[in-house]
Order: structure tokens, then C-alpha cells, then sequence
């Protein structure tokens, strides 16, 4: 087989992964709505048990199926560390851009990183920019603003931290994107890569939940504050699927996807998540698709279209 037929293949494997990553994820909102509505879990709380029980699923498996996975090089210690908080500033920062801009804004400026991962590709590992990947790129971002309701301009409050929280968490998205693949650069596996990041962002988190400080929100007030869920056992159910499904396989095949395609065109693939969770949501809680929604959906899925038709129309291309 040659080297083209095996690069298209590759990109092929890649491109469905990464969908399949879209999917798991796309339930991730569907279940914190539940758990933050249902019992009032502040935001970096319900990080902290998400992160916590992924590392706690996550062991068993590799401890006694792939032991070999839980070993690291020291060379490698050192950049897992780095990665596991950049995940943790992540989540701090979206679940800001939450509280105080609102779930569209915050998801309309997340997804922002379809952008910040193309330009930091391009420049950091060269990867290519061409016509229909800023074509892709514009869809996906016009559609996830149709998608989340932010052309409402009430959505629009005058919130500069807000505002900046939000396009921060776009940039360290994309940084988590960039990072994934160059840690398949430096030989990692990605359930190695999945487990010790997680395992690096939730001390991360336990550690501000737990701090004396007031100007981060939605926070631990005192330690018996992690546990305010007491014995409601489906809120701990929720928490733990959540881990356990959507965090765990999604962002392992995620992980798995960025070491078989360039890391803008895997996150570019994942801005299909918030179409599939508009989806779910309407299946699941009754919510409403409106025709606004339906248009932006439809521009994410052209998006997505287009970038299929490039891989396969670079694979010919490169056979000629």
C-alpha cells in the first residue's frame, strides 16, 4: 500500500473518531444541566468530582489491562503536568464565562477555538490553512452562534470579565488541542495522556476549591462543602456517568483523533457537539428547536461536509 493510500486512510480512521468524540461529548451538557439544576452544584465543584471520577474510572481499567500505560517517562512528567493544568484553567474559565456572561455567550466564545487552533497550527506546527479550511472554519462559527441563541442581543450583557473569561477558554481550548497532538509527537499514548491530565486537573482543582480566596465563583466554601451532595445517590449516579461516558470516551477518542489528524481539523470536527446536545436536548428535555437553531446546525454540518470533501479531494490530488 502506498505511503498516499495509507496518509488518506489515516485521515479517514481520524475524521470518524473525532466524530465519534463529538457524539460521546455532545451528552456532557445534557447531564450537568441535570446535576446543576436538580441539586444547585456550584460550577468548579461539579468540575472537580467530573475530573476526579475520570481518573477514578480510567485506573482500574489501565492498572490491571494495560499497566504499561500508567508508566511515564521522566522526560514526560514534567509537560503532563503543564497539561493537566492548562485543562484545569479550561474548565475555569468556561464555567466563568458561564456565570457571568450566560450559557450562550460562554458557548458561542468556547467555540472560538476552532479559529485559535487553526492560527497556532499553522504557525506552530505548520499545519495547512488553505481556502476550505477557513471556509470550515467560518461555517462552524457562524452556525455555533445560531446554534446557541447569542444573536439574541438581551444575551449580550455589558460584562467585560465575562467577555474575556470566555475567549480565554476559546484560546485554552485550543491550546488542549494543541498540546493533545503534540503529545502523540512525544510517543504518549493517549489514555496515558487522558488519565494523568485529569488526574494533574483535578488536584488542580481541589486545590482552588479548597484555597481562601473569594474572586473566583462558584466554589468550595469549606472542605465539607465537596460533599453538599450528601446521600442523594442519583446526583453521585450523574456525576459518575458523566466521568465515566461522556469525559472519559469522549475525550479519549478525541485524544486517539488528534494523533491520526491535525489538531485544527479534529476541533474543527468537535464544534459539531453543540448540535448533537441541541438535538439530545430536545429529545431528552423537551427543549425546543428553533428555526434559527435548525439553520445554524445545518451551516456546522455543511461545515463538516466541505472539510470531508477536502480530505478526499487532497487524497486524489495527491494520487495524480
Amino acid at each position: 500500500m502506498s505511503s498516499v493510500k495509507l496518509e488518506v486512510n489515516k485521515a479517514n480512521r481520524g475524521f470518524f473518531i473525532a466524530l465519534a468524540s463529538a457524539v460521546v461529548l455532545s451528552f456532557t451538557g445534557i447531564i450537568i444541566k441535570l446535576v446543576s439544576e436538580d441539586y444547585h452544584l456550584p460550577a468548579l465543584i461539579l468540575a472537580f468530582w467530573r475530573d476526579f471520577f475520570v481518573v477514578l474510572c480510567a485506573f482500574p481499567f489501565l492498572f490491571f489491562l494495560k499497566p504499561d500505560l500508567l508508566k511515564v517517562q521522566k522526560n514526560n512528567k514534567v509537560f503532563l503536568v503543564i497539561f493537566g493544568i492548562a485543562l484545569a484553567c479550561f474548565n475555569i474559565a468556561w464555567t466563568m464565562a458561564v456565570t457571568l456572561s450566560g450559557a450562550s455567550i460562554a458557548t458561542v466564545l468556547v467555540y472560538s477555538s476552532a479559529g485559535f487552533t487553526a492560527l497556532l497550527g499553522h504557525f506552530i506546527f505548520k499545519e495547512s490553512l488553505g481556502l476550505k479550511k477557513i471556509a470550515s472554519i467560518t461555517l462552524c462559527l457562524t452556525g455555533c452562534v445560531l446554534v446557541s441563541g447569542a444573536t439574541n442581543l438581551e444575551s449580550w450583557q455589558q460584562n467585560t470579565l465575562g467577555i474575556v473569561s470566555g475567549i480565554f477558554s476559546g484560546l485554552l481550548y485550543a491550546i488542549y488541542s494543541l498540546f493533545g497532538r503534540h503529545a502523540t509527537h512525544r510517543g504518549l499514548n493517549p489514555w496515558t495522556t487522558l488519565f494523568y491530565t485529569f488526574l494533574v486537573a483535578a488536584v488542580t482543582l481541589l486545590a482552588i476549591n479548597l484555597l481562601p480566596v473569594h474572586f473566583i465563583p462558584e466554589t468550595a466554601k469549606s472542605f465539607k462543602d465537596l460533599f453538599q451532595l450528601g446521600e442523594q445517590w442519583r446526583a453521585w449516579t450523574l456525576l459518575l456517568l458523566l466521568a465515566g461516558g461522556p469525559t472519559l470516551i469522549g475525550f479519549g477518542l478525541y485524544n486517539i483523533s488528534l494523533g491520526l489528524l491535525a489538531s485544527s481539523t479534529a476541533n474543527l470536527i468537535l464544534t459539531f457537539e453543540p448540535v448533537l446536545t441541541t438535538i439530545t436536548a430536545y429529545f431528552l428535555l423537551g427543549e425546543r428547536l428553533t428555526i434559527t437553531e435548525l439553520i445554524g446546525s445545518g451551516m456546522i454540518i455543511g461545515a463538516l461536509i466541505l472539510l470531508r470533501y477536502r480530505n478526499k479531494n487532497k487524497g486524489r490530488i495527491n494520487r495524480t
